[in-house]
């Protein structure tokens, strides 16, 4: 860094830490820009402490960021970044330019500054009436130091690896969930099936008054018991007077309809009667 001193920036306010700065975001336009914090930015890349400076081209951003890193102070100290609000405010937001402090002397700071006296980079002594706080390096490697060792401390345990005991069971898959979810559609359907053939077996057709046959229907009777109506009516007494009309039986009644048959087929005829014109019949007056 102080062999940086004495730098003087180009025409058009061109720097070659602008063009680092410009080179590392990708943005051309910080080539031309203020370039305090950048010439910061630049010597803590060259020593390897950028994790610990920052690397930053807005003043107010730069400051923000050892707040949130918990390295921010209003005593000095060398090494420390010192920022300035030349309005005389102690908000960050107000910050218009960033040193490194040198050395201390009382109420003094010595600091070495680039974009000084519009082009240099330089030395100069300071009032600390200007300062808004200073940034501390060393405090944020210390954080994170502490948050390493937090974070090594608090590493979950690591099991160990498992070791294979070769190729596994084919019975091992009856224990996926897939396995599971096919044996419960297969018991769902067999339980199902089988509610279903008990109904089917159970199942009995009522008979209501409104749907019983009026005319039940009766076995028909063998050649033997036939017989035995016919042979019944043979040996019932001839009747000579005229036969009473015979109940009519009932449709159902099949032996009944075949014993009125049979006596009708032996009924004997009563006695005929002579017409006129034949002989031995007598005279009419």
């Amino acid at each position: 860094m102080r062999q940086e001193l004495g730098y003087k920036e180009k025409n058009g306010q061109f720097t070659k830490f602008g063009q680092w700065y410009a080179d590392r975001v990708q943005d051309t336009q910080y080539r031309n820009g203020p370039w305090c914090d950048m010439f910061i930015a630049w010597a803590a890349d060259k020593a390897d402490l950028s994790q610990y400076v920052g690397e930053f081209a807005w003043t107010p951003s730069h400051a923000a960021w050892f707040m949130k890193q918990g390295a921010w102070t209003q005593k000095p100290e060398p090494g420390a970044l010192v920022f300035f609000d030349w309005k005389g405010g102690k908000s960050y937001k107000g910050i218009d330019h960033v040193g490194i402090v040198e050395s201390v002397s009382g109420k003094k700071i010595h600091t070495i500054e680039a974009n000084v006296d519009r082009i240099w980079l330089k030395r100069k002594t300071r009032e600390t009436d200007k300062v808004v706080g200073y940034g501390i390096p060393r405090m944020v490697k210390a954080g994170a130091d502490k948050l390493g060792e937090i974070r090594s401390t608090e590493r979950p345990f690591v099991p160990a690896p498992r070791v294979d005991t070769g190729q596994g069971s084919p019975l091992d898959v009856l224990g996926t969930p897939p396995a599971l979810l096919t044996a419960m559609v297969l018991m769902t359907v067999l339980l199902s099936l089988r509610i279903t053939g008990r109904r089917r077996g159970t199942h009995r057709r009522l008979t209501w008054p409104w749907n019983a046959p009026t005319t039940p229907h009766l076995p028909p009777q063998p050649e033997k018991a036939r017989e035995r109506v016919t042979v019944r009516a043979k040996a019932s007494p001839p009747e000579h007077t005229q036969a009473k009309p015979h109940p009519t039986p009932a449709p159902t009644a099949r032996p009944a309809r075949a014993r009125v048959t049979a006596a009708a087929a032996t009924r004997h005829p009563t006695s005929t009667r002579r017409k006129p014109y034949e002989p031995g019949s007598p005279s009419r007056g």
